[in-house]
């Protein structure tokens, strides 16, 4: 019975480079979906497409905890987490972003 999730490394790779998935295509989902205001995707494996770091800002995370947030981005990036091996989704509202740039300038 199979998932359609890749289930070695292998074949997750062999996913990715396949489906084409880069931190851009992500971004361009995760606008269009979440109507994120801002995101940031690093790819940690490379550039193999095998391991992702993000930052996302949509007004969508209002009134939602962390599980509920992750879940929201994960709905929309479905089918791209189930062809790489690692995600990590940072996710802010607007205003939680901007506290948080404040705070790091100083």
């Amino acid at each position: 019975m199979s998932t359609g999730a890749a289930e070695t490394d292998t074949q997750a790779e062999n996913v990715a480079t396949a489906s084409n998935i880069t931190p851009s295509s992500m971004q361009n989902t995760l606008k269009e979906k979440l109507q994120a205001e801002y995101t940031a995707i690093e790819d940690l494996s490379g550039g193999c497409g095998q391991a992702f770091n993000a930052v996302i800002v949509s007004s969508q995370f209002e009134k939602k905890n962390t599980l509920a947030r992750h879940r929201l981005v994960n709905s929309a990036l479905k089918a791209e987490i189930a062809a790489i091996h690692a995600w990590t989704p940072k996710c802010f509202t607007p205003e939680e972003w901007q506290k948080k740039q404040s705070e790091a300038g100083g």
